[in-house]
């Protein structure tokens, strides 16, 4: 049910989540990377906006992944010379691998809330060793009854603590001016469990 729900999004052009570019926290962040050969995942990557930019930065292994095959399309269509075996239409809960590196871009905010913990393990399971989960979170309640759904930062807490260092968890300074004050950026790095 939930990929037809995506399908539909991606079918009416409906990604209103979408920026059109990389958002500037995690343009910033990842603009302070060194290491070219991470291996890099991108769930939910829909248009994967920041898969594009770490490609032409020069970053040789990163993974967009999403449910959707007609968001798989599109970017394909957009970044034609993008590695195919580096495109994945999974569900990433379903999904096995190891990554250095996980980029949390709208994805958590579409997973509903009994799923969250398993999304925090999983994340968990699939990061190398001191393993790193970056990227930005709601700090706001939608009460919407469809994805985005908001949240804040004592649940957060409750899903990622058991899993999680938390290196930045802080209201992104340099949001887009309709989510200012209303992100988290987070660096959460991998227990030694």
């Amino acid at each position: 049910m939930e990929k037809v729900y995506w399908e539909e999004k991606y079918i009416g052009n409906n990604a209103a989540w979408d920026l059109g570019s990389i958002s500037e926290p995690i343009k910033k962040y990842c603009d302070g990377l060194e290491n070219k050969d991470l291996r890099i995942l991108i769930p939910g990557s829909g248009n994967a906006h920041e898969a594009e930019y770490l490609s032409k930065k020069g970053f040789k292994n990163v993974y967009v992944m999403d449910i959707s095959e007609n968001a798989i399309k599109s970017f394909r269509r957009r970044c034609p010379d993008f590695p195919s075996d580096k495109i994945l239409n999974e569900d990433f809960f379903l999904h096995d691998g190891t990554y250095d590196l996980i980029l949390e871009q709208t994805f958590f905010c579409a997973i509903k809330r009994q799923r969250r913990s398993e999304y925090a393990k999983k994340v968990f399971d699939l990061l190398n060793e001191n393993g790193v989960l970056a990227g930005l979170l709601f700090n706001h309640e939608f009460g919407n009854e469809e994805p985005p759904f908001g949240g804040t930062k004592e649940e957060y807490e409750k899903y990622f603590s058991p899993f999680f260092n938390f290196e930045i968890f802080e209201i992104a300074y340099n949001s887009i001016m309709p989510r200012a004050d209303r992100e988290f950026f987070i660096k959460f790095r991998k227990k030694h469990i």
